[in-house]
């Protein structure tokens, strides 16, 4: 299910010390807004089942791209030259086809190819302290802290300049381009990143302040489209259409967003009830949920588990819905089940081990730290992950291990300072050479403390140990 990630954990990893222009543009468009990442198995899934080929037909490893859902309404997208892709919800839902999302996704991608927010010329040494403070703001903003990006962003006045925006419209053909290539190497037909673009013609007359937050990063024009649309219409697979299947999945990632995020009555009223579609019945299951009726939201999702019980995600939002209505022994099962069926998804596992936790029936600990355990094995950034974790070990009375989950949750989430912190006190509970003792170590030692650091600290604890303790005068 969607779930909100404030943190944003892999992102301040990746961008923390990146020059990221176009996501300083993305950023700016709206400072003030509440951005958050969102996490989705199912959405996630088919975005990279429909990428990856194209990210390794332009040379790219598919692994090493990370796609961020990003839960804002406006229409924007970004890259950066650490292999990251933003994309907005509100780009999601402007999109009218599955080849026209896989286009934009594309075009960003020949961004990351050409490593564009690295290219030399634009960055004069001078410029550095303010392209930094933007990269800061940007990161602030997607990570949930809109003050602070706002604060950044409006003290960088370089941004405004218009040498800011030539740079980025240098870029925006050389992308189309590549994201074109590798497209039809893919066997994929560029025409939707032309359609896309063509929806949106009228934002080269507008205004700065009129257009939509993508087209002030990504500069639109005639000219550009008709350099697209030759090679594009050239293509051997330009006539290459969309497959139902995948058709299907465009129109279940849009019902999942409008449901997730557009208030329940706008979502009841845009799917209603004479429609009998899948994703018209996933997404009334959700708006049910979440406002409030319950039963109506299981009896729905458990008609569509009775047609296709072998989806995770229908055993998952049941699992979620039982979850939050404050049933978690009876979540359990659905939970699992999800897992069953998808068993190489750590979302899943992780709703499992919550569930797990939350009935605090110490009978179940053990099963909740293996399935977080398993989660992290894949995703070792989940701070959701790390959290529970701590907290299954604490109620379990390990406390070493508990801190060392702390030490590894703010470690994932950027927090260096808490994450020495608590690694050292989980080093001195932990036994010494054991794996656990060792990731404290890591820890410690990726804060920039050296072994000699560490020597020292242990012999002057290890004499206010042997220190004699202090016995008050008789009578005192």
């Amino acid at each position: 299910m969607i779930r909100s990630s404030r943190t944003a954990s892999r992102l301040v990893a990746r961008l923390a010390c990146a020059v990221a222009v176009s996501a300083m543009a993305a950023a700016l468009a709206s400072p003030a807004s509440a951005q958050s990442t969102i996490r989705d198995t199912e959405v996630e899934g088919i975005i990279r089942e429909w990428t990856d080929p194209v990210f390794t037909a332009m040379g790219l490893e598919p692994s090493e791209i990370q796609v961020l859902l990003v839960n804002d309404a406006d229409l924007n997208a970004f890259a950066t030259g650490n292999r990251v892709i933003g994309i907005n919800t509100g780009l999601i839902l402007r999109t009218t086809s599955p080849n026209q999302l896989l286009g934009v996704l594309a075009h960003e991608a020949g961004h990351v190819k050409n490593r564009h927010v690295l290219r030399e010329g634009a960055q004069g040494a001078a410029m550095q302290p303010m392209l930094m403070s933007m990269a800061l703001g940007a990161l602030a903003v997607i990570a949930g802290q809109p003050g602070a990006g706002a604060a950044l962003l409006s003290s960088s006045q370089y941004f405004g300049t218009v040498n800011a925006l030539r740079y980025l419209q240098g870029q925006e053909g050389e992308a189309d381009i590549v994201a074109q290539r590798g497209l039809e190497a893919a066997g994929e037909s560029g025409r939707g990143l032309v359609e896309f673009f063509e929806n949106f013609r009228s934002q080269e007359v507008f205004s700065d302040a009129r257009r939509y937050p993508y087209f002030r990063s990504h500069p639109l024009s005639g000219q550009r489209i008709e350099a697209l649309r030759r090679p594009v219409e050239a293509a051997s697979h330009y006539g290459q259409v969309d497959s139902p299947e995948r058709m299907a999945q465009h129109a279940l990632i849009l019902a999942k967003v409008h449901a997730f995020m557009d208030p329940p009555n706008q979502t009841l009223r845009a799917y209603g009830s004479s429609d009998t579609s899948f994703p018209a019945r996933y997404a009334r299951a959700i708006a049910w949920y979440r406002d409030g009726q319950t039963q109506k939201a299981l009896d729905t999702t458990d008609a569509l588990i009775a047609e296709d019980v072998d989806d995770p995600y229908l055993w998952e939002l049941k699992g979620q819905i039982l979850f939050e209505e404050g049933r978690p022994q009876e979540a359990i099962a659905a939970h699992t089940e999800s897992v069953r069926l998808k068993p190489d998804a750590p979302l899943l596992r992780i709703n499992l081990a919550h569930a797990l936790i939350e009935t605090n029936d110490p009978a179940n600990l053990d099963a909740a730290v293996d399935q977080l355990k398993r989660a992290v094995a894949r995703e070792d950034d989940n701070t959701l992950a790390w959290r529970l974790l701590s907290q299954a070990y604490a109620s379990q009375g390990k406390e070493g291990e508990a801190r060392l989950a702390s030490a590894e949750y703010y470690f994932a989430a950027g927090g260096e300072q808490e994450a020495t912190q608590f690694a050292l006190r989980a080093r001195d509970m932990l036994p010494p050479g054991s794996n656990e003792w060792r990731r404290a170590m890591d820890i410690v030692l990726a804060s920039g403390a050296t072994m000699d650091d560490i020597n020292d600290l242990d012999r002057r604890q290890e004499r206010r140990r042997e220190r004699p303790a202090v016995v008050p005068p008789a009578g005192a």
